[in-house]
């Protein structure tokens, strides 16, 4: 109330020095009560790109082990252009994204800062990582083949090499190249056999193809119970996905024509992909975006995310999600993710080049 009366006093008498002695103590009072305001040390801005009803339980439970409020704002698309507009004037602390491509295209953009923590180079393998600490991978999910479980023998499949053998011929489903899923497989295979034969095999894989690429990872599956095609690539947690989904109950219908072939097993091991996070150039809370990733990185975290969403832990040790076992255990490749990153626009120009839209 002295603060209101003083001011309509220093209106009236329209004083320079007293008004600017007013403004010097409200920026004060201001100062003041900012500092005693613990939601800023208390909270922790997220962009991300993985929706928040899959990752929310995880930050609840960061929440109600450190006390950090997190706040999200979910994108689906643009959240780089979005950190680039913003600047050092961003409120983004930290990025979760669902696949290496968008994280290490906001790495390169010169947007994520370097993070080093014991913690999280002893919970993720080093593949799994940024060499410079960018960014972390918190979970895999391996892109294998499904195939129809009526009219494909197990003993019929082997790599992804093999997938472009003419017997194959009308037999192979797929979702657009262009997909970040697609083209970090073709740069795995950039990786091991250089981009040659890289390039001859997707010439192979697309001449089999059974029809134009088309939908999701679950619409190939659709496809091998429809009979339009014999085996398909996608991403293991999609299995786990359709046969619970209690909100579209036709999907476990595709899910029990179909099974997973984890391919390579002989050689350099099954292409995998990671969920990962990084914090950003300007974060204002980089402490408690430090301590979110490690979080995530985590014993409670690594099995929330591998019972939720059907993918497999970073962290060694962690049990999987039963449904997850029942498909076996594998041998991954073991290149470095951040090697696949580097393959990714002569990916892009393969796949472009040999018609796989």
């Amino acid at each position: 109330m002295r603060i209101r009366r003083w001011i309509s006093g220093v209106n009236r008498d329209g004083g320079r020095r007293v008004f600017g002695r007013a403004r010097l103590f409200l920026a004060g009072v201001a100062v003041a009560v900012s500092a005693a305001l613990p939601a800023a040390a208390g909270e922790v801005n997220l962009y991300s790109y993985r929706q928040d009803f899959l990752i929310r339980p995880l930050l609840d439970a960061f929440t109600e082990r450190t006390g950090i409020k997190v706040n999200v704002v979910f994108a689906r698309v643009g959240m780089m252009e979005r950190l680039k507009a913003e600047g050092r004037n961003t409120s983004a602390d930290a990025v979760l994204s669902a696949d290496i491509a968008r994280l290490t295209a906001i790495s390169e953009a010169g947007l994520l800062q370097p993070v080093r923590s014991a913690v999280l180079e002893r919970n993720i393998p080093a593949r799994y990582r940024d060499p410079g600490g960018l960014w972390f991978g918190l979970t895999t999910r391996a892109r294998v083949i499904f195939y129809a479980k009526d009219r494909v023998r197990p003993a019929a499949l082997s790599t992804y090499e093999d997938l472009a053998d003419p017997k194959w011929k009308g037999r192979v489903c797929a979702r657009s190249g262009k997909h970040v899923y697609n083209r970090a497989l073709v740069a795995s295979m950039i990786a091991a056999h250089g981009e040659a034969r890289a390039r001859a095999w997707v010439r192979g894989l697309v001449a089999n193809f059974a029809r134009k690429p088309q939908g999701n990872d679950r619409a190939q599956v659709k496809a091998l119970m429809q009979g339009v095609c014999d085996v398909a690539l996608g991403n293991t947690y999609y299995m786990g996905k359709m046969k619970t989904n209690e909100k579209h109950p036709e999907q476990k219908a595709w899910a029990a024509a179909a099974r997973i072939f984890f391919p390579n097993q002989d050689g350099r091991g099954t292409h995998v992909g990671i969920s990962g996070a990084g914090v950003t150039k300007w974060a204002r809370r980089r402490d408690n975006a430090v301590r979110l990733i490690e979080f995530l990185s985590g014993d409670e975290a690594q099995r929330m995310y591998a019972s939720r969403n059907f993918e497999y832990p970073v962290k060694e040790g962690v049990a999987w999600h039963p449904e997850v076992e029942s498909w076996g255990r594998f041998k991954a490749d073991s290149i470095g993710l951040a090697g696949i990153a580097e393959l990714s626009p002569a990916a892009a120009r393969i796949i472009d080049q040999a018609g796989w839209l």
